[in-house]
């Protein structure tokens, strides 16, 4: 018995007749373009649908005479399919695919397209997927181009010594102005918590609230980072230019940390800025007004960068109208049960902390450390002392552990070779030193000192004498 053979052009013309044919029998209608859009053919099934009477209504005619939000023109002009979509006709939703033809060469000669259902009831759960996808990353596009909130006020710095009371009331008359403020302090001080504190105190508190750390921009983009760039300002920027930071703050508060490390040829620009509330962006000639408030931050010694001739005496003078100075930690000891609480608080509420409490003498041990990463290391070292701790409860000895320098600082229960000393001992011996290492820590002011063990001026006294610790107390009464 002889076998028909067919060659293989032949048979794959018949198997796209085959499937083009089954697949026109399955959907519920099919429409094809060429490549300039008009429409070179449609089924039958389809004419209901797009309201029409016969097929010859249709051919000819450019596609979105037929179909007004029809993309069967861009699959056409792309080669790229549509795979899945619903599109909506006459008032209702249909499930659609859109594909490419192709000539034998496989240059894209049109398109065609397919209903292949004008139910989407079983595909309601896809297309709720779908729309929460669609949401989700329309809140998060509208995130990332807002600017950062300010979410902290005065009652987050937290302290009650004087130089922490002097840097709150300078931060609060600046708050009822717009003046340029410039914050000095080390690393840690809470220099953009205090930034965020005098904008949600100020009258601009309902507008935008822009930090920028002018150390982590590159130099070659700091101009554009700033003042933004026009379409194609250069090669490689965006087609559609993009605003600056100025821009974005308009209205509101634009915070500069670390202003100390800005070019020096970017600083002029910064001058006119803060002089004439205007700006060039950059490849344009046409001024952008402004009205911003600068708040500008600084870890090192801007008066002698000026002398070094790293930094523009005139912009330095410009920044100087009300400079605040943030303490070091290590100068706020009062402060420190109090920092410490706030800061637990807030550990425990952005973790997976039941409970957090700090005793006398772990507070003692906090106290004789020089915290050269201020607050910020405070914070660090107080998490990971909770995440080393069983109970939650920081005694000196869990900082013992991960403070440098801090294991002669912080001694065990006195030990007689052989034998563990009465319990009442060992007790009065802690008891000791813990008022030894609080007077320390507060340079001999029994109030502060008090304020740190958390106990009254009275009840310390009583202590004091109870072991016979002598000091010489020039506390107001």
């Amino acid at each position: 018995m002889g076998h028909f053979v067919s060659d293989p052009a032949t048979i794959r013309a018949r198997a796209m007749e085959t499937l083009f044919e089954r697949l026109e029998d399955l959907c519920e209608g099919a429409i094809a373009i060429d490549r300039d859009g008009h429409v070179v053919y449609v089924n039958e099934k389809y004419l209901h649908s797009l309201r029409l009477g016969h097929i010859s209504d249709a051919i000819g005619r450019p596609i979105e005479e037929i179909i007004p939000n029809s993309l069967m023109r861009r699959v056409a002009e792309t080669g790229e399919p549509i795979l899945l979509d619903i599109m909506e006709l006459g008032g209702e939703q249909i499930v659609v695919t859109r594909m490419p033809i192709e000539d034998e060469n496989r240059n894209v000669i049109g398109a065609i397209g397919f209903v292949l259902s004008d139910r989407v009831d079983s595909l309601k759960p896809l297309i709720a997927r779908m729309g929460q996808l669609e949401s989700d990353l329309r809140l998060a596009k509208r995130q990332l181009s807002q600017p950062r909130s300010a979410r902290f006020t005065f009652d987050d710095y937290v302290g009650n010594t004087e130089r922490i009371a002097r840097a709150k009331e300078l931060a609060g008359r600046a708050a009822r102005q717009s003046v340029t403020v410039l914050l000095a302090g080390e690393t840690g001080t809470g220099k953009e918590l205090l930034a965020q504190a005098i904008h949600n105190a100020s009258g601009r508190a309902d507008r935008p609230f822009v930090s920028v750390n002018v150390a982590a921009i590159p130099d070659t983009l700091v101009e554009s980072e700033f003042f933004g760039t026009v379409p194609g300002a250069y090669t490689g920027a965006d087609r559609k230019g993009r605003d600056g930071k100025f821009r974005s703050a308009d209205g509101g508060t634009l915070f500069l940390d670390e202003i100390g490390e800005m070019p020096l040829q970017l600083q002029s620009k910064l001058l006119r800025v803060l002089q004439e509330r205007e700006f060039e962006p950059v490849g344009s000639d046409k001024v952008t007004k402004v009205d911003v408030r600068v708040i500008a931050a600084t870890n090192v010694d801007l008066q002698k960068r000026v002398s070094e001739g790293t930094f523009r005496a005139d912009l330095f003078y410009r920044l100087n109208v009300l400079t605040i100075a943030l303490p070091p930690l290590r100068d706020c000891a009062g402060d420190l049960p109090d920092i410490c609480a706030r800061l637990l608080d807030d550990i425990v509420r952005s973790g997976d902390y039941p409970s957090a409490k700090i005793t006398p003498s772990g507070l003692a041990a906090l106290a004789c450390y020089d915290w050269p990463g201020n607050v910020r290391e405070l914070r660090n070292v107080l998490e990971r002392a909770l995440i080393l701790s069983d109970s939650g409860r920081l005694a000196g000895d869990d900082f013992a552990r991960i403070l440098p320098g801090a294991e002669g600082k912080v001694a065990g229960p006195p030990v007689v070779t052989g034998a563990v000393v009465p319990y009442a001992q060992a007790e009065a011996a802690f008891e000791k030193r813990t008022l030894e290492g609080a007077l320390e820590a507060a340079n001999g002011q029994i109030s502060e000192a008090a304020r740190m063990l958390r106990i009254s001026r009275a009840t310390f006294y009583k202590k004091l004498a109870k072991f016979g610790l002598a000091v010489s107390d020039s506390s107001p009464v």
